[in-house]
């Protein structure tokens, strides 16, 4: 079968439109698989730094030196009005205090 010029130049378009469509559906889908899996980790995180180290100060007043996010757990390092410092570590899943002390060195 024979084609003409204005016939071929439309099936190139055609071609090349099919195959825009193709990389522009596939990079949306890819997109929202990435922003769906960000959302659903962003769910399970539970507490963030700033609420784990209001919880912290509370039971323990002073000025927070660190915040450390370590096996589930913050880590806060907090220097009290007499000068000690104190780690208080935060439970990162449900807010609830795991421990406070002083510093283990």
């Amino acid at each position: 079968m024979w084609l003409t010029p204005s016939l071929r130049c439309k099936l190139q378009l055609l071609t090349i439109a099919a195959h825009l469509m193709k990389t522009i559906f596939f990079s949306f889908f890819f997109i929202s698989m990435l922003l769906l899996n960000t959302l659903v980790y962003a769910e399970d995180a539970g507490i963030s730094k700033q609420e784990a180290v209001d919880i912290a100060t509370q039971s323990h007043p002073g000025r927070v030196l660190s915040v450390k996010l370590k096996a589930s757990a913050y880590q806060i390092k907090i220097l009290s009005d007499s000068g000690k410092v104190q780690v208080v570590k935060v439970d990162a899943a449900n807010g609830n205090i795991i421990s406070g002390s002083e510093p283990q060195r």
